[in-house]
C-alpha cells in the first residue's frame, strides 16, 4: 500500500506496529484490565499523532497560501544577474530570495502567460534587441531558457502576452514599432510582424518621432492597444482569430485616438469594473480618465499626478477592489501620487502622496491589496508599503529588497 504524505503515512505504520502490539494477553480479568489500558493508551497515542498530522497540514496550507513568487526585472549587462526571482510573504511583507539568471541585456519589462508556465522578457537594448522566453517550474523555481527572437525593433520596453498564449507583443520605444509574436502550444516565439508608425515633432524633448511605450488589452481581448509617447495618440487593434488556433492582429476603427498635444501617454490599466481605464501620461503628469465602451475611449477627466510638472510620471495601478489608484512620480519628488476612485463616475479625486526612493519606476499590488511594491531604481531597493484599506495611504513598512537597478514587479502563485 503507498501512502502519499509522509505524515499519513508515519501514522499509518504506527498504528498497524501498534495493534500488534496490543493483543490482548488472556481471558482473565487480569488481561482484560491489561488490554484496556493499552488500548486507552493505543488511542491516546493515536489521537496525538493526528493531531500533529493536522497540525503540519494547517500550517504548511497557512504557509504556501500566503506566499507568492515576486519575479524582478532589472536594468543590467548581459553578463550580470538581471532577472532576480523572490518569495513574497502576504502576511507580514517580508521577501526571501531564492534565484537570479544572467544571460540577458536590460530585462527591463516582464510577462508570465496566465497558467504561469512560462515567462517572456524584453531586451531593452539597440540593434539585435529581442525578446526571451523562460520555461518556469513552480514547484523547483527553475527557470530555463525556451527560445529567443529578434524584436525588430529596437528598445521593447513592454511586453503583452493573450490569456490562451497564441500571441505576445512588444511596444518598441526607440524602433516606434509594435511587434506581435506568434506563440507555439509550447509557448515558443514566432518570427514577429512589425507595425511600424511615423510622426513626431522635429525638436521636441521625447517627442520628436513615436515612441511606442505599452501595450494593453480590452477586458474581452477583442481589441489591443499601444500608447505612443511621442505623437500623443493611443493606436487600436482588433485581435482576430487566425489560422491553427491562432491570433491575428488588424489595424482597428478609428486606428488611433488622439490625446491633447504634450500629453506623452506612457501607461494605462483598465478598472476592475471594465467601464474605464486610466492612463498616466509621461510628460504632463496628468492622468487621463477613459470611459470604455465596446472598444472605443473618450476621456472624461484629466488630473495632475506630478504637480511638480517633472516629466517624469512612470506608472499607474488600481486596488483590486477598485477604490483606490496610484501613480509613480520620478525625476522631481519622487513618490507615488494617490487617488481615491468614485465607483458611479469613476472620477478621481486626489487624496494623498507617499514619498519612495530615487526613480520610482514600475510597482505592483498584492492580490489581496495588502501591499504596494514600488521599484526605485537609482536607490537599487524594493520598497513594501502596506496600503490602508479604508483610506488608500501608505505606510513604509522599512522592509526593502536591495536589487541592483530593479524596474519591473510581478507576481506568480507558488
Amino acid at each position: 500500500m503507498h501512502i502519499a504524505n509522509p505524515v499519513y503515512g508515519a501514522v499509518f505504520k504506527f498504528m498497524m506496529e501498534d495493534s500488534q502490539r496490543c493483543n490482548c494477553p488472556g481471558n482473565g480479568s487480569e488481561g482484560c484490565f491489561l488490554s484496556r489500558k493499552v488500548n486507552f493508551l493505543y488511542m491516546s497515542r493515536i489521537l496525538y499523532w493526528i493531531a500533529g498530522a493536522l497540525m503540519f497540514m494547517l500550517t504548511s496550507c497557512s504557509r504556501v497560501g500566503s506566499e507568492l513568487y515576486l519575479f524582478v526585472g532589472t536594468y543590467a549587462e548581459e553578463s550580470e544577474a538581471g532577472i532576480y526571482l523572490y518569495r513574497f510573504n502576504t502576511e507580514d511583507g517580508s521577501a526571501s530570495f531564492v534565484r537570479d539568471m544572467s544571460g540577458i541585456g536590460n530585462p527591463s519589462w516582464l510577462a508570465l502567460d496566465k497558467e504561469e508556465k512560462i515567462l517572456y522578457s524584453v531586451s531593452e537594448t539597440g540593434a539585435g534587441a529581442s525578446v526571451y522566453a523562460y520555461s518556469f517550474d513552480r514547484e523547483t523555481a527553475g527557470l530555463r531558457l525556451l527560445d529567443r527572437e529578434e524584436t525588430g525593433g529596437s528598445g521593447p520596453c513592454f511586453i503583452w502576452v493573450d490569456s490562451k498564449r497564441r500571441l505576445a507583443v512588444t511596444a518598441n520605444y526607440g524602433g516606434g514599432s509594435v511587434s506581435a509574436f506568434p506563440l507555439s502550444a509550447t509557448g515558443e516565439l514566432g518570427a514577429p510582424s512589425v507595425y511600424s508608425r511615423e510622426g513626431g515633432l522635429s525638436g521636441a524633448a521625447r517627442q520628436e518621432a513615436p515612441h511606442l511605450h505599452c501595450i494593453y488589452a480590452s477586458p474581452d481581448e477583442k481589441h489591443l492597444y499601444a500608447n505612443d509617447l511621442g505623437t500623443d495618440r493611443i493606436y487600436k487593434y482588433d485581435l482576430l482569430p487566425g489560422q491553427s488556433g491562432g491570433i491575428l492582429l488588424k489595424e482597428g476603427q478609428p486606428s488611433f485616438f488622439s490625446l491633447p498635444a504634450g500629453e506623452g501617454p506612457r501607461h494605462t490599466t483598465f478598472h476592475p469594473n471594465g467601464k474605464y481605464a486610466y492612463l498616466i501620461s509621461e510628460l504632463s503628469g496628468r492622468v487621463v480618465v477613459l470611459r470604455y465602451d465596446d472598444g472605443d475611449f473618450s476621456p472624461i477627466q484629466y488630473i495632475e499626478a506630478d504637480t511638480l510638472h517633472a516629466a517624469g510620471s512612470a506608472d499607474i495601478h488600481i486596488t483590486p477592489d477598485g477604490r483606490f489608484l496610484y501613480v509613480s512620480n520620478r525625476l522631481k519628488g519622487d513618490g507615488l501620487a494617490i487617488f481615491a476612485i468614485d465607483r458611479k463616475s469613476g472620477r478621481l479625486t486626489k487624496t494623498g502622496y507617499q514619498p519612495t526612493g530615487i526613480h520610482p519606476r514600475n510597482f505592483i499590488i498584492t492580490p489581496d491589496g495588502k501591499f504596494l511594491l514600488c521599484a526605485c531604481r537609482d536607490t537599487g531597493v524594493i520598497q513594501i508599503f502596506a496600503i490602508d484599506k479604508q483610506s488608500g495611504l501608505l505606510k513604509d513598512t522599512k522592509k526593502d529588497i536591495k536589487v541592483s537597478r530593479p524596474v519591473c514587479l510581478k507576481f506568480a502563485n507558488t
